[in-house]
């Protein structure tokens, strides 16, 4: 992994970090991440992230599910091993609905844990990318990229907005 230089600036509130992120989007100045100890209502906005496509893929993952069980449950009661139970016809259409509905959900689970395990880079053996330990308790960070800011200009915003600390630091993120 290459390290790269931040302007890492701390907060001990939400709110003056969200001030400063809005303002920090306004001068123009890209912000490569924030790390909260919890989500903060509105900074996915301040940050201009668009929406998540986890949804389709929850979408996707259903459908397979769906379809992997209907699929699963016909071959097996209508071809593979038809049965007479009671006199009711192999593809019982009806009976299928609760064997599909938890497949359904099950394969759906399992794909978004996946899923976002992948996307947030959460893999065992990953270690964690933070620019302070303390961002997992009680403290909230800005990283910005420090070749595309100056520290001068950054670092009097983040300050005037309530920054408790900014630094510039090679880190890994």
């Amino acid at each position: 992994m290459s390290s790269q230089k931040y302007i890492i600036g701390t907060f001990n509130d939400e709110e003056p970090l969200l001030e400063a992120v809005k303002e920090v989007r306004a001068a123009g100045t890209p912000i490569h991440e924030c790390y909260t100890p919890f989500p903060v209502h509105g900074l996915d906005e301040a940050l201009g992230y668009r929406r998540s496509r986890l949804p389709r893929a929850a979408f996707m993952f259903g459908v397979l599910g769906f379809s992997l069980a209907l699929f699963m449950q016909a071959w097996m009661l209508g071809y593979d091993w038809p049965m007479n139970i009671g006199g009711k016809p192999a593809l019982a259409w009806p009976d299928f609905v609760p064997v599909t509905f938890e497949l359904t959900v099950l394969i759906t689970a399992l794909g978004m844990v996946g899923t976002y395990l992948v996307a947030s880079g959460f893999l065992p053996g990953n270690e964690a990318k933070m620019p302070d330990i303390r961002c997992t308790s009680h403290v909230f960070c800005i990283a910005i990229p420090s070749n595309t800011a100056d520290y001068d200009k950054i670092h009097a915003l983040l300050m005037r907005h309530g920054a408790d600390e900014v630094e510039e630091r090679e880190i890994e993120l």
